[in-house]
C-alpha cells in the first residue's frame, strides 16, 4: 500500500511538471504511477510493527483498516494474473474499453475478454468464500 501511495504521488509530481503537454490527465497519471509501482526496487524497506500514536492518543491506521470483507475483496483482486488486474483496476477508475485499450495497447476485444476473465474469477472466488468457504 505504501509502495502504491508513494508511485501515485510521484505520478501526480511528474504531471504538474508536464501539465500543458499532457492531452488525457485520469489515464496519463494512471499509467505513470503504474509503471512507477512496478519499477520500484523488488527489496521494499521493512516497515515498523508498530505506527506511533498521534496526539489524540489515536492511532491513524485505526481510521482507515479495512473490514473483512473488504480485505477480502481486495485479496481476490491481488489474485488475478496481471493483465488482468491491471484492466480491472483501470476498468474500476472509471476507464471506457476503449480508453484502457488506448493506454495500456491493446485491442478493444482484448479489453473486454480480460475484464470478463477477471470478473468470472471474482466472481467464482467471492461467491465461494461467501457460501461458507471464507464465514
Amino acid at each position: 500500500m505504501h509502495e502504491a501511495a508513494e508511485a501515485a504521488q510521484a505520478a501526480f509530481t511528474e504531471a504538474l511538471m508536464q501539465w500543458e503537454r499532457i492531452k488525457y490527465p485520469a489515464a496519463w497519471v494512471r499509467l505513470v504511477a503504474q509503471r512507477l509501482y512496478l519499477r520500484q526496487s523488488a527489496r521494499r524497506e521493512d516497515l515498523a510493527n508498530e505506527i506511533p500514536d498521534t496526539p489524540g492518543n489515536m492511532c491513524p491506521l485505526r481510521q482507515v483498516e479495512l473490514g473483512e470483507e473488504e480485505s477480502r475483496v481486495y485479496s481476490t483482486l491481488a489474485s488475478l494474473p496481471p493483465h488482468q488486474r491491471t484492466v480491472m483496476a483501470w476498468h474500476l477508475d472509471g476507464f471506457s474499453t476503449a480508453d484502457i485499450g488506448k493506454a495500456l495497447s491493446m485491442s478493444p476485444e482484448a479489453v473486454r475478454q480480460n475484464l470478463n476473465r477477471s470478473r468470472s474469477r471474482l466472481k467464482t472466488i467471492l461467491l465461494d468464500w461467501t457460501d461458507g468457504g471464507g464465514r
